[in-house]
């Protein structure tokens, strides 16, 4: 019952990356594309993509095409997100197409987010080893590229 369970729960790890990945589609930035999900009890209660804040023109790069300061992570904007609504993040399942860097991974500890599943390696390790230090559940998933 227990490999059931766990077949089940990779099953559903795959599908919301999937969702993660297309939902990464909406930014507009060109260097690189991040979407996040927040699942709770098997419901999504959040999405995010890195981006401007709102109100900001829709362009991450300057003239030397190197990302503005103030480009929210697609973590920070799911986290961000959900604080302005009812639902709570406490117990979560964060879904991210990349690692977290160190700021994002302050945040998913604040917001007390359980699990972390994640596709691609940050080029900056910092944010997964806090993430480990503080005891959440950090998942790798290798999706097929189509």
């Amino acid at each position: 019952m227990k490999k059931e369970t766990e077949d089940k729960q990779e099953l559903l790890d795959r599908r919301y990356m999937r969702m993660a990945f297309i939902w990464a589609e909406n930014s507009y930035c060109r260097r690189r594309q991040v979407g996040a999900l927040l699942v709770k009890e098997k419901m999504i209660i959040s999405d995010g993509y890195n981006g401007t804040p709102s109100g900001f023109e829709n362009v991450c790069e300057d003239e030397a095409d190197v990302t503005k300061p103030y480009v929210l992570h697609a973590e920070a904007n799911a986290i961000t997100k959900v604080a302005r609504s009812n639902n709570s993040s406490e117990g979560a399942t964060l879904y991210v197409t990349s690692s977290p860097c160190i700021e994002c991974a302050k945040l998913i500890i604040q917001a007390g987010i359980k699990r972390v599943v994640y596709a691609d390696a940050y080029r900056l390790s910092d944010g997964v080893n806090l993430l480990q230090r503080a005891g959440i559940e950090l998942v790798t998933i290798e999706l097929e590229k189509e």
